[in-house]
Formats: structure tokens, sequence, C-alpha cells
């Protein structure tokens, strides 16, 4: 059986939510634990990679195998610039 939902919907619904309190509720319901623990790794070494910390101190500092922090960096310098402008736009208002 094919679904309609799409990845699209998804981020509308998403965007919708304007509370981090409410956002991070979603996202429990949303994500299994472990799901949940491994964005919220994700974003640490996209931060990471973004403020230049090379990859192998990123692997030091958080325990991580270096193909998961090179993943990371094939995502800001080849992928559809979403960390990108997230992490310029948290810049300019002073949030990361």
């Amino acid at each position: 059986m094919k679904h309609d939902f799409t990845h699209t919907e998804l981020a509308r619904i998403l965007a919708s939510v304007t509370d981090a309190n409410q956002m991070s509720k979603l996202l429990q319901d949303i994500l299994t634990p472990q799901e949940l623990e491994d964005l919220v790794l994700r974003w640490e070494i996209i931060k990471k990679l973004h403020s230049g910390m090379p990859q192998r101190e990123i692997t030091k500092q958080l325990g991580v195998a270096i193909g998961t922090v090179s993943r990371g960096a094939r995502e800001l310098k080849y992928g559809h610039n979403g960390f990108t402008d997230l992490l310029t736009r948290l810049e300019e208002k002073g949030e990361v």
C-alpha cells in the first residue's frame, strides 16, 4: 500500500510548531529514544564541523566513528544547504 505522506508534509508540520517545549514533546512522540539520541549527536557533529573543528578531534570528543563525522562533512559541503542555512541564521541571532 502506497502512502501519500511525504517529507514535504512532515516539514510543513514541523515548521508549524513554534514552541520549543511542544517541539520537544512532538519529537519524543515521533522518534524512538535511540533515533532522538542519534539526531542530537548528528546536530553536535554538524555544529562542530561548521565551527571548523577537525574531524578527528570531533571523533575523539564525541566518541563516534570517523565515517559518521565524514558523512556530516559531506552533507555540509554537498547537501541541500539546510544545515548551513540554519547555522547561519542561528549565528546571526547569537544562538549558536
